[in-house]
């Protein structure tokens, strides 16, 4: 992306809403990103989660294959891969490959994740959320970096191998590794993400003076490891939000109240923790009522200035859009063209 640009793409969650068949969720996810190119948005982003219908995408790097398979010139990326319940080896090989057949399409955003029975299911166990991620971040940057990897580390440790296929060859006369993106919703992951120089992916939850804090704070950790001005006033972080779009913004927000907190009530509570702990859930209706406050949720115009002020406030011009929000077909292909239509224009 261009610095000065806007890059608006659509999160796609393959959310499955009550009274919906899991085959449904996952063909809206596919028309959505479909539907995004033929719209002039830039990019796709794709949920993983494991078994609960929050989201029924468990593997965001294959659904994200058939998507660049299906798309010629939009980005795609994860939002995120969960590190802890993959190897970071097979993971990198994985981006590698799709960084290379698409032309360098392929962005690769990996997060923590939960303390979810995930880690049980998987046998990565919890260590890998509460201590191994930093180790597992490394080494997949590692791969994706170099022309031979080995491993001495209190999680990982093998042999030197060979990196195939390598990921920095040439492009088209370009060559360089997959983007990746880190999730962040601590400073301890903002810090991570910043000494290592690549940008955050901040959740829906957080409103512009929370995401533009943590800006701050990965800008000074990030010159504080060594990193050049010129690489952090670059740096492409991406918001993650929700976007409605209606003649009304009553209309909108109605919409949303009406589908999503049964969505939220019936995927969150899904969620079964590795070893019992107690984990609280948002009121849904509450929590869909925040998210219509913060993001662009409304008028075309509404939705234009409120994702112009998130640029203004925190610096931030990429943007991934939950846009399934009404949970029907129909409606999320209308809100993505839309979306094209009647948002971009006035981005400039």
């Amino acid at each position: 992306m261009r610095v000065g640009t806007f890059d608006v793409g659509a999160f796609v969650l393959a959310a499955q809403f009550p009274g919906q068949g899991q085959g449904e969720a996952l063909h809206r996810a596919v028309r959505t990103a479909e539907v995004v190119e033929d719209a002039g948005l830039g990019s796709v982003w794709l949920a993983e989660h494991h078994f609960v219908p929050y989201g029924v995408c468990p593997s965001a790097v294959t659904l994200a294959a058939l998507l660049l398979g299906r798309t010629r010139r939009i980005r795609v990326g994860t939002a995120v891969s969960v590190l802890p319940s993959a190897h970071p080896v097979a993971l990198g090989e994985q981006a590698a490959l799709l960084h290379l057949t698409s032309g360098g399409r392929f962005t690769l955003g990996v997060g923590r994740g939960g303390p979810w029975v995930d880690l049980e299911v998987f046998g990565s166990g919890l260590p890998a959320y509460e201590r191994d991620f930093p180790e597992s971040l490394d080494l997949l940057l590692r791969w994706l970096t170099e022309p031979r990897v080995g491993a001495a580390g209190e999680r990982y440790a093998f042999r030197e191998v060979p990196v195939v296929p390598r990921p920095a060859e040439a492009l088209d006369g370009d060559g360089g590794p997959p983007e990746v993106v880190v999730a962040c919703t601590s400073p301890a992951s903002v810090r991570l993400a910043a000494e290592r120089g690549l940008p955050m992916l901040l959740g829906m939850h957080c409103g512009d003076e929370d995401k533009a804090a943590m800006v701050a704070l990965w800008r000074e950790t990030a010159l504080a490891a060594g990193r050049s001005p010129e690489s952090v006033a670059a740096a492409g972080h991406v918001s993650a939000g929700v976007a409605q779009l209606a003649d009304r913004t009553s209309e909108a927000r109605e919409l949303l109240l009406k589908a999503m907190p049964g969505w939220f009530r019936q995927g969150l509570d899904a969620h079964v923790t590795v070893d019992g702990r107690v984990r609280t859930m948002r009121d849904p209706v509450a929590y869909t009522e925040l998210l219509c406050a913060l993001h662009p949720v409304g008028t075309p115009r509404l939705a234009a200035d409120r994702l112009a002020a998130t640029a203004e406030r925190t610096g931030i011009r990429r943007f991934a859009l939950l846009v399934e929000g009404s949970g029907e077909l129909a409606a999320t292909e209308e809100n993505v063209r839309r979306l094209g239509a009647e948002v971009l224009p006035h981005l400039g």
